[in-house]
């Protein structure tokens, strides 16, 4: 710790009592707002307000003593000494500076506070344009001020561009999707988006989407093409099995009904005789009657056995 700083600041606090450090805060408001500008002391007799150092106006003992219009400058004095103006118009920026006082007339209070009014962004403008499945990407604004500041930016995933103080920006990109064109400054922000597509070009995810559904569709056509072979095969294997069974079934009914082989070696002929056909009579002839055989008579030998 250096002692001998902190010795000096002490020694040149005691040969200048009424010294103060004066701060500096900045703020920002919108037009046809409301300002509260603030101090950090409190319970002062004595608060007097300026700006651009030109007296305003005076709170003495709870009373109030405007040195500008009052309809002109639009503001009053709380009775804590904060100063509130209203209606807020562009020519209200300015640096305002407060002065505070305890009965004893002993300053308390040094303060600078710098009001900044702005004007709300407009509303940006997204177009695109696409060339050879390249895209043209553009955010603008349409209305401006002289004097307005604000940043402009385009974006899209991880790819953004942002300005100051400019009325468009635009980038080429070969990428399809949703952009946003951001227009910000201290007390307004507004966003425009849209989803732009370049025709004839497709994003990493569609042809993802595309490829995945080609192949699972092609593994449903191979697995059906499988399945139908092999039912097919099982029903063909199934129609084998019950035709050999049948086949086997036959095989041993014809066993069982064939003839037996007779004893006898000799088998005995059976003659038949067929009926000559019936011919038309237009061609029947007359047929002699035929001479029947004689009886033959027996022999010598054969007569003589018999007697």
């Amino acid at each position: 710790m250096n002692f001998g700083r902190i010795f000096l600041v002490k020694c040149l606090l005691l040969l200048f009592p009424k010294a103060k450090c004066t701060s500096t805060v900045n703020i920002y408001k919108t037009v046809n707002e409301t300002a509260l500008l603030s101090f950090t002391a409190e319970n002062m007799h004595e608060t007097v307000w300026s700006r651009d150092n030109e007296r305003l106006l005076q709170i003495k003992d709870k009373k109030i003593q405007y040195y500008v219009e009052k309809m002109q400058c639009r503001c009053k004095v709380l009775l804590n000494g904060t100063l509130r103006i209203e209606r807020l118009v562009k020519e209200d920026s300015g640096i305002y500076k407060v002065s505070a006082y305890d009965k004893k007339g002993k300053l308390k209070a040094d303060e600078t506070i710098e009001l900044i009014v702005l004007e709300p962004v407009p509303q940006p403008v997204l177009n695109a344009e696409c060339i050879n499945k390249t895209l043209f990407v553009k955010c603008a604004v349409k209305k401006m001020t002289v004097d307005q500041v604000f940043t402009i930016e385009l974006a899209h995933d991880k790819i953004n561009k942002s300005q100051t103080n400019v009325t468009e920006v635009e980038f080429t990109t070969r990428h399809s999707g949703r952009y946003r064109c951001i227009v910000q400054n201290k007390v307004s922000k507004k966003t425009t988006e849209k989803e732009i597509k370049c025709q004839g070009q497709l994003d990493l995810y569609r042809i993802s989407c595309i490829a995945g559904g080609a192949l699972f569709f092609v593994v449903f056509v191979i697995l059906l093409i499988y399945c139908i072979r092999k039912k097919k095969a099982d029903r063909l294997e199934d129609d084998d099995e019950e035709r050999m069974q049948i086949h086997q079934v036959d095989t041993e009914m014809a066993m069982r009904k064939l003839p037996q082989t007779p004893s006898n070696p000799n088998p005995q002929r059976t003659c038949v005789h067929q009926r000559p056909l019936p011919q038309p009579h237009a061609q029947q002839r007359a047929v002699p009657p035929q001479p029947r055989p004689r009886t033959q008579l027996p022999a010598p030998s054969q007569l003589r056995e018999r007697h």
